[in-house]
C-alpha cells in the first residue's frame, strides 16, 4: 500500500516533486507541500492567513500547473507561505477551488530555501492508477 506524501528529486537547474496521495486531490496537496518546503527549506509553517480561489482549466496538467502558479504568485505579492490546502477537484468539469492557510515569510522563523521561479510542464507527468495518484512536476529555480 503506497502512503500519501512526496519525494524531491533534482533535474539540471530545476527541482522537482513526486507526490503520492490515495486520490489525485491528495496527489495535488502534496505537491503543494513540497513546494513550500523548498522554499522555506522545511520549516514550519503556521496556518494564519487564508486565501481562497478558483482555477478552471482546459486539462488536468493545466490545472495543476495554475494552481502551483497561483501559489506562488501569493508567494510573490504577498510573502505568504502556506502549509495547509484544502481543494475540491472537479475532474470531470476540470475545476478546482483552493483553501490555503499558512502565514507571511519571515526570514526571523522560516529558514531561506531554493527559490522558486516558475512552474514548469517539462516532464510533468499525472498518472491516476486503482489505490493511488502520482505527480511529478518541475520547478524553473
Amino acid at each position: 500500500m503506497m502512503r500519501d506524501g512526496y519525494r524531491l528529486f533534482e533535474h539540471t537547474a530545476d527541482i522537482g516533486i513526486e507526490a503520492k496521495g490515495k486520490t489525485l486531490t491528495r496527489a495535488f496537496e502534496e505537491v503543494a507541500n513540497g513546494m513550500f518546503s523548498i522554499i522555506t527549506d522545511g520549516s514550519e509553517i503556521e496556518s494564519k492567513i487564508v486565501r481562497e480561489f478558483k482555477i478552471k482549466a482546459d486539462n488536468v496538467e493545466e490545472l495543476l500547473v495554475d494552481f502551483l502558479s497561483k501559489l506562488l504568485y501569493y508567494y510573490g505579492a504577498e510573502s505568504l507561505v502556506f502549509d495547509s490546502f484544502d481543494l475540491n477537484l472537479n475532474e470531470e468539469r476540470l475545476e478546482l477551488e483552493v483553501t490555503a492557510k499558512g502565514e507571511v515569510y519571515d526570514l526571523n522563523k522560516h529558514r531561506y530555501g531554493d527559490e522558486i521561479k516558475g512552474v514548469t510542464y517539462h516532464n510533468l507527468i499525472i498518472e491516476k492508477h486503482k489505490d493511488y495518484s502520482i505527480v511529478r512536476v518541475l520547478f524553473d529555480i
